[in-house]
């Protein structure tokens, strides 16, 4: 059965690849981003095409790509909330702005795209919610506190999200890539922190030329992502979380020996803390 997809930020990067890959695969694509011009030159010419604006961090842009998805294929079987960016920097010298812009478009926009498309596949009693999360949002880096915390959040959003729709036969999933080589690090995509607290200036400097470095040098190859979604979906079941590269699942894999040791070294005192149980006479 052809599937129709709704792809937030389509036009560039990880997003361009998932769009070639969908149509590819036969399927029909809602392609979104904040310049559809971009987005439709980007993909390409195609008859199961429909790009529409959509700016994630505006709630009616949501709602009018959801209708305009409607109207064109009648229905939505699989949403990637995939659209992000990355304010990157020392906590103390980010700005209260750009934490709050980071939360809008890596957390509140997939949540208000998912708000919007919900309705629709509850009718349909079927579907299938994708959000593109990071390794970040498993384990803390320095020098990426808001792009953790947002991160952090769109993965225990969407985990507490599944029980809640999985009775109307909808399936969600998780995806952790590591680093790919995609247009995140470039000058369009992140922001540094201003340079404000001289205690950070050796360790800023370090960590800016190992992020500008990393740019285009990324082993992730963004197309094997985009067939390894295109075979998930294809599966009986959507994994609940998809750890991508082999990067991912290395450092996914030193997070939970991390975890086993925390909880090894204070086992006792944490074991200790329930209400004494009182003996009668």
């Amino acid at each position: 059965m052809t599937k129709v997809w709704l792809i937030t930020g389509a036009g560039r990067g990880m997003g361009l690849d998932f769009a070639k890959a969908v149509l590819a695969a036969g399927d029909k694509l809602v392609a979104t981003g904040r310049n559809p011009e971009r987005v439709a030159k980007a993909i390409g010419q195609s008859e199961n095409l429909l790009v529409v604006t959509l700016d994630v961090t505006k709630p009616t842009d949501a709602a009018s790509a959801v209708k305009a998805a409607l109207e064109r294929f009648g229905r939505i079987d699989i949403l990637v909330n995939n659209a992000a960016n990355f304010y990157s920097g020392y906590f103390e010298e980010l700005t209260p702005a750009q934490v709050d812009l980071q939360l809008a478009s890596s957390l509140l926009g997939p949540m208000s795209v998912t708000r919007a498309v919900l309705p629709v596949m509850r009718r349909q009693g079927s579907g299938k919610i994708i959000s593109i999360s990071s390794t970040a949002s498993l384990l803390g880096f320095e020098f990426c506190s808001a792009y953790s915390a947002a991160k952090f959040a769109l993965d225990g959003w969407m985990e507490s999200l599944q029980p809640e729709v999985a009775p109307f036969g909808i399936e969600t999933m998780i995806v952790n890539p590591g680093f790919f080589r995609t247009e995140l690090l470039t000058d369009e995509s992140t922001q540094y922190a201003p340079s404000s607290v001289s205690d950070y200036d050796e360790r800023r400097a370090q960590h800016l030329a190992f992020w500008k470095s990393a740019d285009g040098q990324q082993s992730g190859d963004p197309a094997k992502l985009a067939q390894a979604l295109i075979t998930l979906v294809n599966q009986p079941e959507l994994p609940r979380r998809f750890i991508a590269g082999a990067d991912a699942v290395g450092m996914v894999e030193q997070k939970i020996a991390l975890l086993q040791q925390q909880i090894d070294a204070y086992r006792d005192l944490s074991s200790s803390l329930a209400f004494d149980v009182k003996t009668q006479a």
